[in-house]
C-alpha cells in the first residue's frame, strides 16, 4: 500500500514540503463512510505512484492538524499543491471525481 500516515511529526515533511500534490484523507475507525471510502483511497494511491502522494490522518489521533484544516465532517479530502490547499471535498466521492479533484 502506498499510503502515507500524517502525524504532527511528519506532516511538513510529507505534506507541505512535498514535490507532488498531496491527497489527505481525514477519517476515523468509527466512521462508516470513511470505511467505504478507503479502499478507493488506497486503490488512488497505487495507481498514482510517483505523480501524487496519498495521505490519511486520523482524526482522533491527530485532533490538532484536524483542527487546522477546518475538518467538521469525515471523511474530508483536501488537495494540497506547492504547500497550499487547493481543493477541499466531503464525504464520500467517486474515485473519477477524487481524481479531478488532484489534477
Amino acid at each position: 500500500m502506498n499510503v502515507v500516515t500524517i502525524t504532527r511529526e511528519n506532516f511538513e515533511s510529507e505534506v507541505m514540503q512535498s514535490d507532488k500534490p498531496v491527497l489527505l484523507d481525514f477519517w476515523a475507525g468509527w466512521c462508516g463512510p470513511c470505511k467505504m471510502l478507503s479502499p478507493v483511497i488506497d486503490e488512488i494511491a497505487d495507481e498514482t505512484v510517483g505523480s501524487i502522494k496519498v495521505a490519511k490522518v486520523n482524526v482522533d489521533e491527530e485532533v490538532e492538524l484536524a483542527r487546522n484544516f477546518k475538518v467538521m465532517s469525515i471523511p474530508t479530502l483536501v488537495v494540497i499543491k506547492d504547500g497550499q490547499i487547493v481543493n477541499k471535498k466531503v464525504g464520500v466521492l467517486p474515485k473519477q471525481d477524487i481524481l479531478t479533484m488532484v489534477r
